[in-house]
């Protein structure tokens, strides 16, 4: 019997072909060249073009998860892409805005407080993927990284033309730390991961999304900013009031 007999005799193993899915990937991607391109318009100071670049990858981040979700194509590989673009759109993109548009006004402090918050982005982003197989999903622990910056994006693009003053620009880079720091804290949340868009809502509230798309198409950059303040003051203000009923 020679070695081809026994090849056809011997158990037939297929090959199963290893790939990724290409449709959720391809919003990471988009996300991902609007943190690079941001980046790039910053250091040749288009600093609006470089803070609305972050909010489209906001936009595009959470298109890929939900698209995931519904296409039940969420594997380990784009989790972990995922989380590398948003280092890049979330972490590192919003810190070099920041530094290049205000910060370079007060030193030292300027660079110092632009990597505080790249590297509360890198630790948030690495808690979050080391707890997301037993984390609470209808809460976030931490500022989320795209609601920092998307905060961050939306200061610049409302006074992307105005020169800071050198007191002014203290109080950026502490808003700059203070974001860092919420994105590490154990301040709680809520997830709009959560929200059933599938189920029933009362008519009203059709109207009242109609007249939120008006708003945002005519001050767009207003209307995200006052969103970042809503929820990025609700978790310490959520924190304090429990807070204070614990101490009754």
């Amino acid at each position: 019997m020679n070695d081809d007999q026994i090849e056809e005799q011997g158990p037939k193993v297929k090959s199963r072909r290893r790939g990724i899915y290409l449709l959720p990937n391809l919003f990471t991607t988009g996300a991902l060249f609007c943190g690079f391109y941001s980046i790039l318009a910053s250091q040749s100071g288009k600093f609006e073009a470089a803070a609305i670049a972050i909010v489209v990858a906001m936009v595009l981040d959470g298109l890929d998860g939900r698209i995931a979700r519904l296409t039940n194509t969420s594997t380990q590989f784009g989790i972990q892409y995922d989380s590398l673009s948003d280092m890049v759109s979330f972490g590192i993109a919003p810190a070099v805005l920041l530094f290049h548009w205000g910060l370079p006004l007060v030193g030292k402090i300027g660079w110092t407080a632009s990597f505080i918050f790249a590297a509360c982005a890198a630790l948030r982003l690495a808690r979050f993927n080391s707890l997301a197989a037993v984390a609470d999903k209808r809460f976030f622990t931490g500022l989320a990284s795209p609601a920092a910056a998307g905060t961050l994006a939306a200061i610049v693009w409302v006074w992307h033309d105005v020169e800071l003053s050198k007191p002014m620009a203290f109080v950026m880079a502490g808003i700059v730390v203070m974001l860092g720091l919420l994105m590490v804290s154990n301040i709680r949340y809520n997830s709009l991961k959560v929200v059933d868009f599938k189920g029933r809502v009362p008519y009203t509230s059709l109207l009242l999304v109609i007249l939120g798309f008006a708003a945002f198409a005519a001050y767009p950059a207003h209307i995200l900013l006052c969103i970042g303040i809503v929820y990025g003051s609700s978790g310490p203000i959520s924190w304090f009031k429990h807070y204070m009923e614990s101490k009754k």
